[in-house]
């Protein structure tokens, strides 16, 4: 009898010498989740509620507060309440048998808005420490020390859009940051956010946004990776309802909202984050050598532990409900996988997936957060950034995958950065970029993306910023283009178009490169005298009609509205038509649309021809149409009719010959006979 292998096994035979590993991995998780749920008597949610117990909550009576602290010896709450002093009405008592502690206040103990702290002792020493489970952080203006604040407003947010399915096929990301999502040289905030970059995010056609930087962290210019406080919404942009608010706007608009979780590494502050909670460093973080990330500058958490289990999947939990998440896309997963945080690896063939340099502890909870996360939320959105490749991230656990329902596809950033800075125009291959685009395990959905927030950062250029450099400042305006900056609005419209057309899951862009914003990030910080002038988006250059910008944007636009009129675009295949790379011609079909691509910088072609199923097609999208500043050089009103070949009868399929201009591509769909 034919031995039956394990599902990622089954679709990838490659796989079948490791099949021992992936199964043991697939075990440990299932292990574990029947140890979390005493063998399926209670559920991983249940498990995962750590935010109703620990922190500062309301009750009927008046507040509790607890907190796990095992190596403390005392806690007080010292704040507004009690001149920061320790009191011993504020002194929190050990649970007998845990390192858990609890503190019981009557109600007028405290107020909303007041700012407190944890006074923690440890044999050998004491501090100040703001609370693991904290839901409200707050930075004063002057000392810009932080702390926790009583968050409990009179009136709760009220949602307006309970229940909301987002859509899907395709999934349609518009990447972003909330702080330096406005025109003014500033910290922007939710319900600018709301007011006014939402509306253009509907207006484009994208159907969720991935918000950057929302989990509080002490350094803004750390863009969000170096989180302090778990639990809370970054103050910096407002409050915890406006960012519901927020939500729940894009939710009646139809806009899934999913966040960037960063559970890979914690800031090494004391005063601010879990480095030194209460004397004990390693209480959530391993010991050791696996102690500091030796890139980032940062803490790794020990997943073997179940009370960090306890506290990573409580806060997956938290932001689906209490904030109504869509989901989540994983930061850093790459690091989390391998003892080495994938530094100074090659990952060249399968057995660098399987050779004993994985955390199994790690790939534990990332199933784990996979199965909570889709047990809260069936129709929760999960996206693994993970690098290496490792085999089965976005495939199901059944399956012996880890779960996500994609992966990012961070190949073809890549891809693209190296095509642009090695190859001349003439020596793009389109056979290449089909292969590169389409590049990806047929068992697991991605994420396709020309850049993302990474490519935008100082330090690295974005596409657009490759192709036309210096020129971008000095000929942008319509009536001073020059050949550099005709060539980078032509290459970029076609480097969008191949990508997002090529999809098997969703397609990501970060905030203004959809119109080609021309400056990068670089936050505010001590190198460049505190300045706000880079972290944010110059929407008035894609808003201001003389600008070339506006016809990236409008192309963007038109790209997204045709993927989108193809019924259940994701489940249709990718059939390749015809290539050559000597005339740099690709051609590909998707449901009943055509994509042709000519990348010859020179060379257009009359009557090039194609062999499509029989009918006729119309032009719905044209990179080189004066509308998204091209030449207009074909006529897009003429209706395509297929010529009949005797060789090809019996397939259905006849000649199309178009017009294909040099360094343009074009969209046709086949018209219902």
């Amino acid at each position: 009898m034919k031995k039956k292998h394990i599902g990622i096994v089954q679709n990838d035979p490659y796989l079948e010498p490791f099949e021992q590993a992936i199964v043991g991995r697939h075990d440990h998780a299932q292990w574990k989740i029947d140890q979390l749920t005493r063998n399926g008597k209670t559920t991983l949610s249940e498990f995962a509620s750590g935010h109703l117990y620990f922190g500062l909550h309301k009750t009927a009576k008046g507040w509790v507060f607890r907190e796990w602290a095992p190596n403390a010896t005392e806690i007080f709450l010292i704040g507004d309440f009690n001149e920061w002093q320790e009191r011993p009405e504020y002194k929190a008592k050990r649970i007998a048998g845990t390192g858990n502690w609890e503190l019981k206040l009557p109600e007028n103990a405290l107020k909303h808005g007041q700012h407190y702290k944890m006074k923690v002792r440890w044999n050998g020493g004491e501090g100040e420490r703001i609370p693991a489970w904290v839901r409200r952080v707050v930075q004063d203006d002057y000392t810009k020390i932080f702390s926790a604040q009583v968050w409990n407003p009179e009136q709760p947010y009220r949602w307006k859009k309970r229940v909301f399915r987002p859509t899907k096929s395709p999934l349609l990301i518009y990447e972003c940051h909330i702080g330096m999502g406005q025109d003014a040289e500033k910290v922007g905030t939710y319900v600018e956010f709301r007011e006014k970059v939402l509306p253009r995010v509907i207006a484009d056609g994208y159907n969720c946004i991935q918000i950057m930087a929302i989990q509080e962290h002490p350094y803004y210019g750390s863009f969000g990776y170096h989180v302090s406080s778990f639990f809370a919404a970054s103050s910096r942009f407002g409050t915890p309802e406006e960012l519901k608010e927020l939500i729940d706007e894009a939710h009646r608009n139809g806009i899934a909202v999913i966040m960037d979780i960063v559970h890979s590494h914690a800031v090494k502050n004391e005063l601010e984050g879990l480095g030194n909670l209460a004397g004990d460093p390693n209480q959530f973080f391993y010991a050791g050598d696996r102690h500091e990330h030796p890139a980032w500058d940062s803490l790794c958490f020990d997943y073997g532990k179940d009370e960090v289990l306890h506290f990573l999947l409580s806060n997956c939990r938290y932001w689906l409900e209490e904030f109504h998440f869509d989901g989540f896309r994983f930061d850093g997963v790459t690091s989390m996988l391998y003892y080495s945080h994938g530094l100074g690896e090659a990952f060249t063939n399968y057995g660098d997936y399987f050779n004993g340099h994985q955390d199994d502890n790690a790939i534990c909870y990332l199933t784990l957060a996979n199965c909570l996360i889709h047990e809260v939320n069936p129709n929760a959105i999960t996206i693994a950034e993970e690098v290496s490749g490792m085999p089965g991230l976005a495939a199901k656990f059944k399956d012996g995958g880890y779960g996500f329902d994609y992966r990012m596809a961070m190949n073809i950033p890549d891809y693209w950065i190296k095509t642009i800075k090695e190859l001349r125009d003439e020596d793009w291959k389109p056979s290449s970029i089909f292969w590169e685009v389409k590049n990806r395990r047929s068992d697991e959905k991605t994420i396709s993306y020309c850049e993302s927030h990474d490519q935008a950062l100082v330090g690295d250029k974005t596409i657009i910023f490759r192709l036309i450099d210096a020129d971008m400042y000095w000929h942008f305006a319509k009536k001073d283009l020059n050949g550099v900056a005709e060539r980078g609005i032509a290459l970029h419209k076609m480097i969008r178009l191949v990508t997002a057309s090529t999809i098997n899951g969703g397609y990501l862009n970060f905030m203004g490169n959809e119109f080609g914003h021309p400056e990068w990030i670089d936050f505010p910080r001590d190198g460049n005298g505190w300045s706000h002038k880079y972290a944010r988006r110059q929407w008035n250059l894609v808003d201001n009609q003389e600008l070339c910008y506006h016809w990236l944007g409008d192309f963007d636009r038109e790209m997204l509205r045709v993927i989108k009129s193809q019924p259940r675009f994701n489940s249709t295949k990718v059939v390749e038509i015809w290539h050559d790379d000597g005339d740099q011609i690709l051609a590909f079909m998707r449901g009943n649309l055509v994509f042709v691509f000519n990348f010859s910088p020179t060379r257009s072609f009359a009557d090039y021809g194609f062999l499509v199923p029989k009918g006729s097609y119309s032009v719905v999208l044209n990179t080189d149409a004066c509308e998204f500043g091209g030449n207009g050089l074909a006529d897009d009103s003429v209706v395509h009719f297929t010529n009949f070949d005797p060789l090809y009868a019996a397939d259905g399929k006849e000649w199309l010959k178009l017009y294909v201009p040099a360094r343009s591509a074009v969209v046709l769909v086949r018209n219902q006979s």
